[in-house]
């Protein structure tokens, strides 16, 4: 029986191409993929209506415009004939030709990611899992234990100064778990 494969990342893992590569080869998605954003609190892309069946995109006033794609699949919907007397323009652009929204060849890939990722039982997962690496590298560049920068120079030099400051790390963090050396050998202390 063949166990399904998962991966977790944040949200530099989680590009359209990425999802879509993973999905291809049968591997389950723990990667972050950034909502939509728009500058100053305008409409943001995930408030006009993407239809991937029909190449279209409806913008919140209603107004539809077809999706153009170039070659490689990638494709822009503009909004320029639409945005000339639309009441809420000033919500939606200040650009003088008016609103495009792009419609990437992976849109269907990242629509799905970011629906997945509103499940709970999917950011419960993803919280519990992911983040333990990065805290650990997150713990090493503290200004605690001075792990941003090099204190010497050559690969040599900065492997050892670094696994030393790994395993000081370690050492303190065995500490706090309450592991103690005997002359049995490691053992929790459990008072």
């Amino acid at each position: 029986m063949c166990q399904e494969s998962h991966i977790y990342g944040d949200a530099a893992y989680g590009s359209g191409e990425f999802q879509d590569t993973l999905a291809e080869n049968g591997i389950r998605s723990h990667c972050k993929t950034q909502p939509p954003s728009a500058p100053a609190g305008r409409f943001a892309k995930d408030q006009f209506d993407v239809d991937l069946k029909a190449e279209t995109v409806t913008c919140p006033a209603g107004q539809t415009s077809p999706i153009r794609r170039d070659r490689d699949g990638d494709g822009t919907a503009n909004f320029a004939a639409a945005c000339g007397h639309c009441p809420l323009r000033a919500q939606c652009t200040t650009a003088r030709d008016g609103r495009s929204i792009k419609v990437g060849r992976y849109e269907q890939r990242l629509a799905d990611a970011r629906r997945q990722q509103k499940d709970p039982a999917w950011v419960r997962d993803y919280r519990a899992t992911r983040p333990k690496v990065e805290r650990k590298l997150g713990h090493l560049m503290r200004r605690k234990h001075g792990g941003r920068r090099a204190r010497m120079r050559g690969k040599t030099k900065i492997d050892a100064d670094f696994n030393l400051l790994a395993m000081a790390h370690n050492i303190a963090r065995f500490a706090v778990l309450g592991v103690r050396s005997t002359t049995t050998g490691w053992t929790v202390a459990t008072e």
